[in-house]
């Protein structure tokens, strides 16, 4: 089996790939002061926006995704508690 790991995992990599995608989002933001944007609202026509909606929209997906999993989320010993009253129903004589 191949032990070098693989290139998403080296962290010289994933430091690269940060700076990428930062380098990006900045290019498209100050692009929108050279080419401006038409939206349907007026806020729309703000530099930036659409970077911060989406900043605001993903910190909202984590927060309602870390409620859910308080909400869903089952002990350490769920299944294992499961298992073992399955085991005791099944393999427990009944008084009939």
């Amino acid at each position: 089996m191949n032990d070098t790991p693989h290139w998403l995992d080296v962290p010289r990599n994933q430091r690269r790939l940060w700076i990428i995608f930062l380098v990006v989002l900045a290019l498209t933001v100050l692009a929108q002061f050279i080419w401006p944007v038409h939206g349907h609202f007026a806020f729309e026509a703000l530099p930036g926006i659409h970077a911060l909606y989406g900043f605001v929209v993903c910190a909202l997906m984590i927060g309602v995704a870390k409620l859910l999993a308080l909400w869903l989320k089952r002990g350490d010993t769920y299944y294992t508690q499961r298992e073992q009253s399955d085991d005791a129903h099944n393999g427990a004589p009944h008084d009939d």
